[in-house]
């Protein structure tokens, strides 16, 4: 069974979320002495390019079919199941998803080996067509990629983790992803350059983090054992969920794609610029939105799927009130010192002065978006764990056009920082929709409960 929860429901949801915000503000920290690593050994030239964007394919891919919709449909689906059947029937549809899923990844792998290149232009039209640097752009993905599969392993093991309140595991598995890449780049003298080396640590992590959330599951006895797939109740229902978050997953990374799309048509040094805004950025979002999404998601399933409706409204309440709370400093010092940051964490070795500017810009624009994205964290739980994942799926389709529409009008105008411009304003649309959308939920909660999850 799932794990009985203290009589402090409140004091209880902090401390896990501060346990997955502790082990990812460890992970931030060692990406950031990563890409410092990174800035220095790289700098934010041609061979920097290709190498992050030889990371961006895995990662696209990793979002929309891993972490992003494979999390969204399977806790609230294994919760159910648990709650319903028992630990046994919830392992035996643990495994049938799992199997599938792998070999899914399988194929992908296979095809992204083969045709790199056809991705890569795909990717980046401009840069894929770059000559050498095109060349060894294609060489950095094939060996990036396996990470995709290795990742999405860990991502379905750590499902299980979560669904057990156990979330330690998890979120300190990206910290072998960073340790990866600078051993890497520590080896760069035994490889062709050292963005070769920096991916070969990309692949290495990969099977590091494989390990550590296997052993993870099996001294808690919660791993489950692949089984040949079928149709039943669990992986049914678990389908029916998993086609919308993918394609909700698949529109923020659409958005993405278009980012590097667009960043790699201007002048060099934009995608490094738009990737050293991004690592600011990502410290709140990975340490207080992801934390919160993933320690409310299967609470909320656990709550809907026994019928506990006002404990589930008073759980998602007390996330975004924390959301706002937490997030408010970084507002205010991305949007004000955004140069000034950029310049004393990255600006060292190889990384130019003044593309400081460039990247502190981006920053700034960013932030002006941040407590929309923490926020939309906890208001998308809400829909998940009830087994609603069209409805995020339609309004993130509905963003996309807006937000994809407004980086090239902006870009055009005020170079890459209108990339991330365009992000928060299509951040603050997302979650003033949902918002409106989950009170009506509410309101129909209140009504009658739903037993969907």
């Amino acid at each position: 069974m799932l794990s009985k929860l203290p009589k402090g429901r409140a004091a209880a949801f902090l401390g896990r979320v501060g346990i997955v915000s502790g082990m990812t503000l460890l992970s931030r920290v060692t990406g950031f002495l990563r890409d410092i690593v990174i800035a220095g050994v790289l700098g934010n030239g041609v061979l920097a390019d290709a190498f992050f964007i030889a990371l961006r394919l895995p990662n696209h891919f990793r979002a929309i079919f891993a972490e992003g919709a494979f999390n969204a449909a399977f806790v609230p689906t294994y919760a159910g199941t648990l709650a319903r059947e028992g630990f046994p029937s919830a392992q035996a549809a643990a495994g049938r998803i799992i199997a599938a899923l792998m070999v899914l990844q399988l194929v992908i792998l296979v095809a992204a080996e083969v045709w790199t290149r056809e991705f890569l232009v795909l990717l980046t039209p401009d840069f894929a067509k770059a000559g050498d640097i095109a060349t060894t752009t294609v060489t950095l993905t094939r060996i990036t990629f396996p990470y995709l599969a290795a990742v999405t392993l860990v991502t379905a093991i750590g499902a299980v983790l979560n669904a057990h309140q156990r979330f330690a595991a998890v979120a300190a598995a990206p910290i072998l992803f960073n340790a990866g890449i600078v051993a890497g780049l520590f080896a760069a003298p035994y490889f062709p350059t050292p963005a070769h080396a920096a991916a070969t640590g990309v692949a290495v992590a990969g099977l590091a983090e494989i390990a550590l959330v296997w052993v993870a599951a099996a001294r808690a006895g919660i791993m489950p054992r692949p089984v040949a797939p079928a149709l039943d109740p669990a992986v049914r229902t678990f389908l029916r969920r998993v086609g919308p978050a993918v394609i909700g997953s698949g529109a923020s990374q659409i958005a993405m794609l278009a980012d590097t799309i667009l960043a790699a048509s201007l002048p060099v040094g934009a995608v490094s610029a738009l990737y050293y805004a991004d690592r600011l950025y990502q410290l709140p979002v990975g340490v207080i939105a992801v934390a919160l999404g993933t320690v409310l998601l299967p609470e909320l399933s656990e709550r809907f799927a026994k019928g506990d409706v006002s404990g589930a409204r008073a759980a998602r309440r007390r996330a975004l009130i924390a959301a706002a709370v937490v997030t408010l400093p970084f507002v205010a010092v991305f949007t004000l010192f955004g140069d000034e940051l950029i310049r004393l964490v990255f600006a060292h070795g190889a990384f130019r002065k003044e593309a400081a500017d460039r990247a502190g810009d981006t920053l700034q624009a960013y932030g002006l978006g941040l407590m929309a994205v923490v926020m939309l964290r906890p208001v998308v739980a809400g829909f998940h764990a009830r087994g609603d994942t069209r409805t995020p799926m339609l309004v993130a389709l509905g963003v996309l056009i807006v937000n994809v529409g407004l980086k090239i009008a902006l870009t055009g105008v005020i170079d890459v920082q209108g990339l991330a411009l365009a992000t928060s304003a299509a951040a603050w649309c997302n979650l003033a929709i949902l918002f409106l959308l989950s009170r009506r939920m509410e309101r129909e909660i209140a009504d009658g409960p739903d037993q969907r999850a």
